[in-house]
């Protein structure tokens, strides 16, 4: 703060709900070569700043302001130190807190803060920063590579690589495996490894483990400088419950709900924010611009929505709202309040939610009723699908709904179609150890799958050690089982996933029109018996498609009869069962010439033999689009 009105205003916002930069009035501010602790604490009966600079003792009372607010100075340089705050709580009983402010804590399982002054940084993104300002995402590609930042890759001795190692290593691969963005899970810090980072306790901090601030900058930028977009998992709805940190902070609900049903929640032995409270408001939504500004990142991916919107998501007890429903109000318009204040600030910024049911609109514009998110990830795709190539083939063509009723609903919200690390843990297998059949057919239906996502209408999303088909279930303490690409299988199949993901990028079609009903037109949607789907995927211009043919039986078909739309000559593309991903096929299909004869809603047909468990890609390679 430059000036006391400034402060006070800012002080005044936060009461409100209304201060979206809490980082700049709360938590320790270096200023004229002072430090100033501030800390929200409003029924707290006394608040002691301690750290290394006071042996911990009581020696540095803290001043309560009217908002609730402690404050002290320190005209020493106590740069690096730690600290924490002693609260005698509402009760009269004292506790050690951490800063829920702080930007930088020691490593766990101790969680002092450290007096840490990040300095402006000079970007070099700009170039990056203006593309994305001046362009549509929906129209442009996004392929997501998801990361669990501490298990990509570790060293020998089992600690994590930090930013600066991800650099070296992950963005190449990144650039090599032609993935448009990085999706890490959270960053912020938290006590728990096997939380995976969605037991938050510091908003603002990155973890420990993953190196300094300045560190995770650097890499953002490189991500930048190589076309890559980098999206965080963050997590607003609920926090963790140790003692030492947000819980409870002065003794009496601070920063979860008033009623002991609506803060507990019991699923994931959590708290929940209160969503309807104005300084809980302010605390959230600077965090989101705190990690949006400080580290230019493209996008926030909200974790568990669906917690934050209804009262009776969680297990055990719930009370219906004054309306009679189970709408939890606070957060259904703390929601659309995020979005708006992210997008009024940051348009460009990418919004996306996870959240599991139908029954909020929460892709759109706000005025309609939407929460106002950018994107969903499509849970229900993710269910069926999964659950189609499960299955033995032999009943497939009884259940080829679980592969097709996706299509029925797949423009009403903005999808991403998400095979996520839920995915891959806790008994559930690995995405190939989930495929039917031996290992041969295990890698097929990979290929077969991927295809089809990318296929889909919607963005797509791929858990890191997926795109090479690792047997074993995702361990959060270990590295990725790297050494599988020394299996012939393994590195094919990842060798595929990077002929597919830039076909992807390549092809207009798959992402010019993703939000536009135009996009796709059915060839034949209902071969149930032979388990066979067939499509196209159109761009703007009406040579500028893609048909896909993918077939879900371990059946050659030979002489198969696609529906095309035009005269003229197609070609394959791709096909999954090539043997250089892979297959046993060792050339492709031959050039096809279509003739003119019926096939359902076309006037023209080709034929071409699709393979066993596989899919092809075709493209028109010379038609005439006035032909009718």
């Amino acid at each position: 703060m430059t000036s006391t009105k400034e402060f006070l205003e800012a002080e005044q916002h936060f009461l409100t709900g209304e201060n979206f930069y809490l980082h700049h009035l709360l938590g320790c501010q270096f200023a004229d070569g002072s430090y100033t602790f501030r800390v929200w604490a409003p029924n707290a009966q006394q608040v002691w700043l301690q750290g290394d600079f006071n042996q911990w003792d009581d020696s540095m009372p803290m001043n309560k302001r009217d908002s609730g607010i402690w404050e002290i100075s320190v005209d020493q340089d106590i740069k690096g130190q730690l600290y924490k705050y002693k609260i005698r709580q509402a009760d009269g009983t004292e506790c050690m807190k951490f800063d829920p402010m702080a930007i930088r804590y020691e490593a766990r399982p101790n969680n002092a803060a450290e007096v840490y002054h990040l300095p402006a940084k000079k970007w070099k993104d700009g170039l990056w920063k203006g593309r994305q300002k001046r362009s549509n995402f929906f129209k442009r590609p996004m392929n997501i590579y998801e990361v669990h930042a501490g298990s990509w890759k570790r060293h020998a001795d089992g600690t994590a690589y930090t930013f600066s190692e991800l650099a070296e290593e992950l963005i190449p691969y990144l650039v090599e495996m032609h993935y448009t963005h990085v999706e890490f899970m959270p960053l912020t810090e938290h006590p728990l490894a096997a939380s995976w980072g969605y037991q938050t306790t510091g908003y603002f901090a990155l973890a420990h483990e993953y190196g300094t601030p300045e560190e995770f900058q650097d890499f953002v930028e490189q991500c930048h400088l190589n076309n890559i977009g980098v999206f965080m998992d963050w997590v607003p709805g609920h926090f963790c419950v140790n003692y030492d940190a947000l819980a409870y902070y002065d003794g009496t609900p601070t920063y979860e709900y008033q009623e002991e049903w609506r803060a507990k929640n019991i699923r994931w032995g959590a708290l929940n924010f209160d969503l309807g409270k104005p300084q809980v408001q302010s605390f959230i939504l600077s965090s989101a611009m705190f990690w949006l500004e400080t580290f230019h990142l493209d996008g926030i991916r909200v974790d568990a929505v669906s917690n934050m919107i209804y009262r009776d998501y969680d297990e055990g007890e719930w009370h219906p709202n004054h309306e009679g429903g189970n709408r939890n109000l606070e957060g259904y318009y703390f929601l659309q309040k995020m979005n708006a204040v992210i997008k009024l600030a940051h348009p460009e910024v990418v919004m996306i939610a996870e959240e599991s049911s139908a029954d909020t609109k929460v892709t759109g514009m706000i005025e309609t009723g939407a929460l106002g998110f950018d994107y969903k990830w499509n849970m229900g795709w993710m269910n069926d699908i999964l659950k189609f190539y499960e299955m033995d083939p032999v009943y497939r063509k009884y259940h080829f709904n679980l592969a097709t009723f996706s299509f029925m609903y797949m423009f009403n919200e903005n999808f991403i179609l998400s095979l996520s690390h839920d995915e891959v843990v806790h008994g559930k297998k690995s995405l190939m150890h989930k495929m039917w059949g031996d290992r041969y057919k295990q890698f097929a239906h990979l290929r077969n799958m991927y295809t089809f996502q990318i296929a889909h209408p919607g963005k797509k999303l791929l858990f890191m050690g997926s795109e090479w088909g690792q047997f074993l279930e995702w361990k959060y303490a270990e590295g990725l089982e790297w050494r599988d690409l020394q299996d012939d299988m393994n590195a094919k199949m990842q060798h595929f996933t990077k002929v597919l993901n830039q076909l992807y990028h390549d092809e207009r079609s798959l992402w010019e029109l993703d939000d536009e009903n135009t996009t796709i037109e059915f060839i034949d949607a209902d071969n149930s018996e032979d388990s066979v789907l067939s499509f196209i995927r159109r761009g703007k211009t009406k040579k500028d498609f893609l048909i896909f043919v993918i077939n879900f039986a371990p059946v050659e078909r030979k002489d198969f009869v696609i529906g095309v739309p035009y005269a003229g000559e197609y070609e394959e593309l791709l096909n999954t069962e090539m043997a250089e991903f892979g297959g046993t096929w060792v050339k492709p299909n031959a050039p096809m010439t279509a003739e003119k004869k019926a096939y359902k809603d076309f006037h023209y047909q080709i034929q071409t033999i699709v393979p066993s468990l596989g899919a092809l890609i075709i493209k028109p390679k010379k038609v005439n689009v006035r032909s009718k």
